[in-house]
């Protein structure tokens, strides 16, 4: 059960209606009289590849590439790797893998923004030589001091250098001459702007540190402000879109594009980013969470990026369809979790196969079904899908069921097996009764006993009975595989672990993984492959686990549960 890929070519029809705010942006600059009239709609998305991607990210890909589609564009996919500092190869090939597993795809355009750094620093250098930038050597203390506030402007004693000696200073900065913290190279617009973006900001600073594809060729960095609108105007991208923690940033931007020697000027569109509860979106604490142990990995399955998702069971589409379902905005929201779980759940009904699978198994004998004999039940495989055909499920007189639908003495209203209880069903099969159980010397139960309606096949009630007990689900004793399988849970108690000054790991749920061992899964399930999806009857939606689970020796995760939490 593969998950398809989607190539992302452009479409040919032509772009459907508008359903955001940023779709009514693109059609009125691509239509006649528009600023791009005529061109063909270019978008980028640019992550920095210091870690995973995360379900936050993916609301940016799916405007960032969907954006494009929409309209018969394309979109570059573009490393940010202008800051080198844990930056990583791993992480640009997890971002490529988990973006083409979405279903989108850049072709030939894809980049690193360290592509740029010579151009990027040629540009910095025509700023210099207009008097628009100076090497300013104020310490790190100095500049917090003199950055003034609302009613004081910033200041700097450098700001009137020489050209000359700014432009010697910049070029013995990247020859490597100082130390770190010695001199920055900053853009000169206004010290008493309200916009402290606009105060006279850093576009260049020394660093000795590798980097992941440069080397050490470089000791001085560009800035983001700097690099990524000079990046995005060299790829000729139209729109650029990110998120609403860029608006204020936006005025940089465009002083960058219309001060510096650049072919294209893109316009920037922001959007508010995805916010869901129960979980964290900063990469800095998801990095924490792996580095300090407290996950098994970028991937565990509680972790809310793409390849942890993907591992727990979700499917592309799932994914997709959350973001679209719950739109682009321009204030910041928080989402429930509930939601996305909402999202899969609805896609799996549609298309996971069924199985039968016994967690916390008990043995049940059928004490009047003949030993030593056994038959088969056909068993829809998707009942929602009637190309999904049937399968053969075996039984015998021996089954397991699970430990909680037998009680010795029963509570008011349950409706499952205790001796002399009333007739259940067996998915599928017969019509049993209780008639009583086995216990061991500490006097549990291990073995529960029933008798059996011949006549029932089916499970169906005979001779129109009707049948008072329950439905349950069973597998065969004889034909049983062993199966380890681990249900999930929401990794942190608290819904906004990271609010105001709360402490996120003391946030975290003791209870966010649970390891079964042991468990009964149909005969049909050995040749699951890594990643395939089914519904375990009563249980909820299961994924065989990637990286642990192999013929032999299963391992399954829960995707999400049957009941359905998201209060539509």
């Amino acid at each position: 059960m593969a998950d398809d890929i989607k190539t992302g070519a452009p479409t040919t029809e032509g772009p459907a209606p508008s359903q955001n705010f940023i779709h009514e942006f693109i059609a009125e600059d691509i239509a006649p009289g528009g600023q791009f009239a005529g061109m063909q709609v270019h978008t980028r998305f640019p992550p920095e590849p210091n870690g995973y991607l995360h379900i936050g990210h993916c609301k940016a890909l799916i405007i960032d590439f969907g954006s494009a589609e929409k309209f018969g564009g394309i979109c570059n996919l573009r490393m940010d790797d202008t800051n080198p500092a844990k930056e990583d190869t791993e992480f640009v090939d997890a971002i490529k893998e988990d973006i083409h597993w979405l279903g989108f795809d850049w072709g030939d355009r894809f980049f690193y923004g360290s592509d740029y750094f010579e151009k990027t620093y040629e540009l910095a250098v025509g700023l210099i030589k207009k008097g628009l930038a100076y090497v300013c050597e104020l310490t790190p203390e100095q500049f917090k001091e003199y950055r003034g506030d609302t009613n004081t402007p910033a200041r700097s004693p450098w700001r009137d250098r020489p050209i000359e000696e700014s432009l010697d200073l910049f070029e013995r900065m990247k020859n490597g001459e100082f130390p770190e913290g010695k001199y920055t190279l900053r853009a000169k617009i206004d010290l008493a702007s309200g916009n402290f973006n606009m105060r006279d900001p850093v576009l260049y600073r020394i660093r000795y540190i590798e980097h992941h594809r440069q080397g050490t060729k470089w000791c001085i960095f560009p800035m983001y402000d700097f690099a990524h609108p000079i990046q995005d105007a060299l790829e000729g991208i139209t729109h650029s879109l990110c998120s609403l923690e860029y608006e204020d940033h936006r005025p940089l931007y465009d002083w960058v594009i219309n001060n510096t020697d650049v072919p294209n000027k893109p316009r920037q569109i922001e959007f508010a980013r995805l916010g869901i509860n129960y979980t964290v979106m900063s990469k800095r604490k998801l990095r924490k969470l792996v580095e300090e142990g407290y996950v098994s990995g970028w991937d565990d399955p509680r972790m809310p990026t793409l390849c942890g998702l993907r591992r727990r069971g979700y499917t592309p589409a799932s994914i997709r369809n959350f973001c679209d379902r719950i739109g682009v905005a321009k204030n910041t929201s928080v989402v429930e979790y509930s939601f996305l779980e909402h999202c899969l759940r609805e896609d799996l009904n549609e298309h996971a196969q069924r199985a039968m699978a016994v967690l916390r198994p008990i043995k049940l004998t059928i004490t009047n079904y003949p030993e030593g004999q056994s038959e088969t039940f056909p068993v829809e495989n998707n009942p929602n899908d009637p190309d999904a055909g049937t399968r053969e499920v075996s039984f015998s007189r021996d089954l397991y069921v699970e430990a909680d639908d037998f009680l010795e003495t029963p509570i008011p209203k349950y409706k499952r097996l205790y001796p002399d209880g009333p007739e259940c069903r067996l998915k599928g099969a017969y019509l049993i009764k209780c008639t009583g159980c086995v216990k061991d010397e500490q006097g549990n139960v291990v073995e529960i006993l029933a008798t059996y309606d011949p006549d029932s096949k089916g499970g169906n009630p005979a001779d129109g009975r009707k049948v008072k007990g329950a439905t349950i689900h069973w597998v065969d004793a004889h034909t049983a595989l062993d199966a380890q399988v681990r249900l999930y849970d929401n990794l942190f108690a608290d819904e906004a672990p990271d609010a105001g000054d709360k402490n996120f790991l003391d946030c975290l749920n003791p209870n966010s993984l649970e390891v079964l061992t042991g468990c009964k899964l149909e005969a049909g399930l050995a040749n699951a492959q890594p990643s395939d999806r089914f519904q375990f009857l009563r249980l909820g939606y299961f994924c065989a686990d990637s990286k642990d689970s192999k013929p032999g020796a299963l391992v399954f995760n829960r995707a999400v549960s049957l009941k359905d939490g998201f209060k539509k």
